[in-house]
């Protein structure tokens, strides 16, 4: 069973300085088998995962910079591989990703398996290559069904394993997971988790992703008001229970969504007896 975690490139140097002291307490205490960073909206923070990506490889630690369709010119994602790659990264998250404001067209890649190929093709099997999955069905997929067959393809392109959305109902990722079978789909997919801290903004957010909250999950956490201390204290104890069902059930792995924090990831884990200090 493998545990990892998603980092997004900090903006400002406090950030920075923040990320570093996360990343040495998830390390420490937690082992990730490797460390994921995010590529934003369209390439935009791509200098900055970069050096993301950069540190973390040179304190000796695992790391899988994001790639994205989304504004990339094949020439452009020839350089980034060799940026990689001439660094020792061994691992990639190639990803569609996401339209950023303004921006009308994708480029010259239009979906993640064509990504997939490319990096294949231009570096054969240097790469561990993870890419995306959605149990509850992509935003924008015209249905269940399209979007496993679509999910299949970028395996089948290549991927060695995926990374799902974040979700709250394990039934759906099992369900998501013997469909893909069912379709040819070996390889290992890991379970994206996000943990609990807030009430608004992740109600917010998943709902603009697709990722269903329960309705005696949201009200929960929406009675709770400002309340921040039992907010967390009933997010840590959801979202256990969830990564629980998962193991118990044969998930191949957890990938946390830490939003560049540790005290959450690390409460979870130490409920589950997963760190490496007790």
């Amino acid at each position: 069973m493998e545990l990892s975690v998603e980092f997004f490139p900090p903006k400002t140097n406090e950030g920075e300085e923040k990320l570093l002291l996360v990343r040495e307490r998830l390390t420490a205490e937690l082992n990730p088998a490797f460390y994921s960073v995010t590529f934003g909206a369209g390439g935009s923070t791509q200098a900055g995962t970069l050096k993301v990506v950069s540190e973390i490889h040179a304190a000796g630690q695992a790391v899988a910079p994001h790639l994205s369709c989304v504004g990339s010119s094949k020439e452009n994602v020839k350089v980034m591989l060799a940026q990689y790659r001439a660094l020792g990264i061994r691992r990639i998250v190639a990803l569609r990703g996401d339209l950023p404001s303004g921006m009308g067209q994708y480029g010259e890649f239009h979906h993640a398996n064509e990504l997939v190929e490319f990096i294949r093709a231009e570096t054969g099997d240097w790469f561990h290559i993870d890419v995306a999955a959605y149990p509850e069905m992509h935003p924008q997929a015209r249905s269940p069904a399209t979007d496993v067959t679509f999910f299949a393809q970028k395996m089948k392109a290549g991927a060695n394993s995926a990374v799902t959305q974040y979700f709250f109902n394990s039934d759906a990722y099992f369900r998501f997971v013997d469909e893909a079978l069912a379709l040819g789909v070996t390889q290992p997919i890991i379970a994206g988790i996000m943990p609990i801290t807030n009430s608004s903004q992740l109600i917010r957010f998943s709902d603009a992703c697709g990722a269903e909250m329960p309705r005696w999950v949201r009200l929960r956490l929406l009675s709770y008001g400002d309340d921040v201390a039992s907010i967390r204290a009933f997010g840590e104890e959801v979202i256990t229970d969830l990564c629980d069902q998962l193991l118990v059930a044969g998930a191949p792995g957890l990938h946390f969504y830490a939003l560049n924090q540790a005290n959450a990831i690390l409460a979870i884990a130490k409920n589950l007896d997963l760190t490496e200090k007790q």
